[in-house]
């Protein structure tokens, strides 16, 4: 995945120009290492609970969501995110920041705790009362390894990411695959929740060495709050929106926690792929993007690149899962699931565009343009609770749809005000990825066409995973575009390396 192969980098002296496009190979190889794998675990995990689990279930979990991301992003403040954007950062300051989030995180939880009779009334499942108690214990153990991850990150030492993460994670769903077959049911759930998170921060403390001094300092504390006030702020306001629909469903809809079970489970999955790409180009972001935030048309140019390589992968995977989503549900999570299956071709609308908008808000991240960040964030909002109460009259599915259009109309203005920071417009936009989502459309449009008679459910997964991949390569390689030359020019690379080794 040489995305910045093809730069000119003559405005930089060469020990430069080598130095960040190693930093961005490593980095992004371990990054996605990171994500994939994790998202393997989860889907391996997620299979075999799911087989197990009742829908309803499911939704009692997917039903806090929005509590758990809410008090996620609070804790973290906004700090972590401005550490990463400073050059230096001293001893005194980590543990200011990292005793700020253990306090916080406490208070929260004690909150959330008293407010748990209150959320069992509210979404209408007495239920949720002691698995809410038990759940957002995860807070606590998240906000004790934040400062960890931060520094690991700061030395992109993902390899070591990679290996806290996924530890952490087999851990966690070996525990509750043991519960589901156990006839525990929910509390499986809740248990690999909590797993993970504990065991994900007491590995970064072993794996970190980085223990906290005995300094508070609220002055140190208020030199953050210039940039990370309006990050906290976006962040915050994020999070309530994107976990907004599965509380909103609890709420309003009958047969509430089964509709909440496939909705969430519906948009968890069809994250995975998105989420992998979002996840892995994001932290690459945060390292690349702020070394070259004052060169405009380098920045430029290295956001072009990024937004044809993610065009290149999330268009052809987005469009093959609305294909292959409803014999996919039946195969891996059997029929019980089958309600879910609009719910994710759907929201697939979405998914292949949302990692375009983690590109934007990292550039106006290392620009340090906080105000477009939160402004965005504002306008996006607005926008989302109109598209609710417009499309809320047509149930659950009027309620997915809106978020499909919120997604593609936020990226737009995105693009407005990228136009301004360093001259990257919306043709632009248009330019680099449009060709491969025709491409896209068009192979999985083949696809569907030659199985449509087809109903052997593995058979059909088969023809169309690889007969619509290898078409749409070929269809790339024939139009030449740009992100193919760059994968030939790669392998013919590692074939050469790996004949001079040979010889």
């Amino acid at each position: 995945m040489r995305i910045f192969a093809g730069i000119n980098w003559n405005s930089q002296p060469l020990m430069a120009e080598s130095t960040l496009k190693h930093k961005t190979t490593v980095s992004l190889f371990w990054s996605f290492a990171d994500k994939f794998g994790q998202q393997i675990i989860n889907l391996g995990t997620g299979i075999i609970l799911m087989r197990i689990l009742d829908p309803a279930e499911y939704g009692l979990i997917g039903a806090l969501a929005i509590f758990i991301a809410f008090s996620g992003i609070l804790i973290d403040s906004g700090f972590t995110r401005t550490l990463l954007n400073r050059k230096t950062i001293s001893p005194a300051e980590y543990s200011t920041v990292f005793y700020f989030n253990v306090g916080l995180a406490i208070l929260l939880y004690l909150i959330l705790f008293a407010a748990a009779p209150l959320l069992a009334e509210l979404f209408h499942d007495p239920r949720i009362e002691a698995i809410s108690k038990v759940l957002f214990l995860s807070l606590l153990f998240n906000a004790a390894g934040i400062i960890q991850q931060t520094l690991l990150i700061r030395k992109a030492d993902f390899r070591g990411m990679t290996k806290v993460n996924m530890t952490a994670l087999l851990i966690a769903g070996t525990v509750a695959i043991a519960m589901a077959f156990s006839g525990y049911g929910v509390w499986a759930l809740v248990v690999q929740t909590l797993l993970y998170a504990f065991f994900r921060s007491l590995f970064l403390w072993f794996y970190s060495k980085w223990t906290p001094l005995k300094v508070f300092s609220i002055r140190l504390l208020r030199s953050f709050s210039g940039l990370s006030n309006k990050l906290l702020l976006t962040s915050l306001i994020s999070a309530i929106f994107n976990n907004i629909y599965p509380s909103i469903i609890a709420f309003f809809f009958p047969n509430a926690m089964k509709q909440v079970g496939y909705y969430s489970q519906a948009n968890k999955y069809q994250e995975i792929p998105f989420g992998i790409l979002s996840n892995t180009y994001r932290q690459v972001s945060m390292l690349v993007l702020p070394e070259i935030n004052e060169q405009t048309e380098r920045l430029k140019r290295v956001v072009s690149k990024m937004i044809k390589s993610l065009a290149f992968l999330s268009f052809p995977i987005g469009f093959l899962m609305i294909l292959i989503a409803e014999p996919g549900f039946v195969f891996l999570f059997k029929e019980k699931w089958l309600p879910a299956v609009p719910y994710f071709q759907v929201l697939c609308l979405a998914g292949m565009i949302s990692p375009f908008a983690f590109v934007m808000n990292e550039l106006f991240i290392a620009r340090e343009k906080a105000d477009y960040f939160l402004g965005v964030e504002i306008i996006k909002r607005v926008l989302l609770i109109l598209l609710i109460a417009l499309l809320f009259r047509y149930g659950i599915m009027g309620l997915a749809a809106s978020w499909v259009i919120y997604t593609w109309l936020t990226l737009a203005i995105s693009l407005v005000l990228t136009r301004k920071l360093i001259g990257y417009t919306l043709t632009d936009f248009f330019r680099d990825a449009f060709p491969y989502a025709i491409l896209a459309f068009v192979s999985v449009a083949t696809g569907y066409f030659i199985t449509l008679r087809i109903h052997q459910n593995m058979l059909f997964l088969l023809i169309n995973t690889v007969g619509v991949s290898l078409l749409y390569l070929l269809l790339c390689s024939l139009c030449k575009l740009e992100m193919t030359r760059e994968v030939g020019q790669w392998l013919n690379n590692k074939r050469d390396e790996k004949n001079n080794r040979k010889a």
